[in-house]
C-alpha cells in the first residue's frame, strides 16, 4: 500500500513495485489522478485522506475484505510548506502537521493488523532531509518532518516483535507536481541538488531489500545532519548570512 500514490514519489514507487510484480493499492485524495495511475499499472485505488482517521479505518476494512494480509506500507503522503512560522497562516501550519506527521502515524496504526498478518512485512516512512536539519525558510515543514522521522525511529522497537520492519527514506529536494522546486532549478549552484521521484523510488525499494533502517537520497545530506547535531545553529547562521548578503 502506498499513501500519496497519485503522483510524484508515490506514483513512481508504485510503478517501480508493479514492475517487480507487486500488487499495489494506492491511496490518495484526488480521484482523477489516482485512478489514472492505478489503471496504468493495474493497481487498486482507494480514495482516502490520511488525516481523516475514520475514513482511513474504513479504507482498511475495505482492503481487508479483499486481501487478508499486506506486506509493505509506504507512508508517503505529504504537502509542502515553504514559509516560516510567522509567514504561514495558522491553518496551513496545522495542515502541514496533520498530513506530513500525523498522516504517517494514522496510516501505520491503522494498517498494523494487515501488516502483522503479512509478517515479515515492512513499513517505509518517506521523510526528508528536512527531518534531519532545519532552517527558518521552511520551519513548519521541517518541524513536521522531524516529528515524522522521530516517529519512524521510535515505532521501530514497537513493531519489531510483530514481525514488522520500519525504514525511513530521507530525500533532499525532489521535483514533483506538489514540490516543483522552481527556485532551486533556476540557479546553477543548487540545480544539482534536485533529484527525481524515480531515484527516491529506487531508494525505497533498495532499503527494503537490504533491510536498511534509514537511507539518505544524496549522501552529502548526512554530513549536513551531522553538522547541525554537533554544532547547533551553524546552518541557521549560514542561511541568515546568505539572506542578508
Amino acid at each position: 500500500m502506498i499513501t500519496g500514490g497519485s503522483s510524484g514519489i508515490g506514483a513512481a514507487t508504485a510503478r517501480r513495485l508493479a514492475a517487480d510484480g507487486w500488487r499495489c493499492i494506492l491511496l490518495a485524495r484526488g480521484r482523477e489522478r489516482l485512478n489514472a495511475v492505478a489503471e496504468q499499472i493495474g493497481a487498486e485505488a482507494e480514495i482516502c485522506d490520511v488525516t481523516d482517521r475514520p475514513a482511513l479505518e474504513e479504507a482498511a476494512r475495505r482492503i481487508g475484505r479483499r486481501h487478508p494480509a499486506v506486506h509493505l506500507l509506504v507512508a508517503n503522503a505529504g504537502i509542502p510548506g515553504r514559509q516560516g512560522f510567522l509567514e504561514l497562516p495558522p491553518e496551513r501550519i496545522e495542515e502541514i502537521v496533520r498530513v506530513n506527521y500525523l498522516g504517517s502515524v494514522w496510516a501505520v496504526r491503522t494498517f498494523v493488523p494487515l501488516l502483522r498478518a503479512g509478517a515479515p512485512s515492512d513499513v517505509v516512512v518517506v521523510a526528508s532531509v528536512a527531518g534531519v536539519f532545519a532552517h527558518g525558510a521552511s520551519g513548519p515543514y521541517s518541524a513536521a518532518k522531524h516529528a515524522q522521522l522521530a516517529f519512524a525511529r521510535s515505532v521501530t522497537a514497537e513493531l519489531a516483535p510483530l514481525g514488522i520492519r520500519v525504514h525511513a527514506v530521507k530525500p533532499g529536494p525532489v521535483e514533483t507536481p506538489g514540490f516543483p522546486q522552481r527556485r532551486l532549478r533556476e540557479r546553477a549552484l543548487t540545480r544539482r541538488f534536485v533529484t527525481s521521484s524515480e531515484r527516491v523510488a529506487e531508494a525505497i525499494v533498495g532499503c527494503v531489500g537490504r533491510r536498511r533502517p534509514e537511507v539518505f537520497v544524496g549522501r552529502a545530506y548526512g554530513l549536513l545532519g551531522a553538522v547541525q547535531g554537533l554544532a547547533p545553529g551553524t546552518l541557521s547562521r549560514l542561511a541568515e548570512r546568505r539572506r542578508s548578503s
